[in-house]
């Protein structure tokens, strides 16, 4: 039972996932400091606020409402979502679409199949005639596309 929860745990998978949740949480304890440090006293000031406002209150018959520490967690939040989406995800995206296997590779015009009207039988989408019953069909324009085919009359 241990050898199973030992390769479980030593499997490479495992052990990627622990180091991407250990460095995320280095990161954004990381940006949540530079939005406390920074960005709230800049949106306080711009506020008129004393220059941090994550200790902003309200309160409602002795209930206290601290939105200010919510405002400042949004503020992390959204900081942090926009470096990991411009300093990760675009340049990603563009990393794979560059190097993506399959944008070069030819289309296979027979792997598009449809059925006969006729007999039911599978033939290929971009076929103006059925093999099996050799009835007269018309193209599918999506296929013919596809394939880089004119339309057919």
């Amino acid at each position: 039972m241990l050898n199973g929860f030992k390769d479980f745990i030593l499997r490479g998978n495992v052990i990627s996932m622990a180091i991407g949740l250990a460095v995320g949480a280095a990161f954004t304890a990381v940006v949540t400091g530079f939005s406390t440090a920074f960005i709230t006293p800049l949106i306080g000031l711009a506020t008129g606020s004393v220059g941090d406002f994550s200790t902003a209150q309200f309160s409602v018959e002795g209930a206290i409402f601290p939105y200010g520490k919510f405002l400042a967690a949004a503020i992390a939040f959204l900081i942090t979502a926009a470096v990991l989406y411009f300093c990760v995800v675009v340049p990603m995206t563009k990393v794979q679409n560059r190097f993506a296997p399959g944008k070069d590779q030819k289309v296979d015009i027979k792997a598009a199949l449809r059925d006969c009207p006729r007999c039911y039988t599978e033939i290929p989408a971009i076929a103006s005639r059925c093999a099996h019953c050799t009835s007269e069909v018309e193209p599918d324009p999506e296929a013919l596309a596809l394939a880089k085919l004119p339309a057919q009359r």
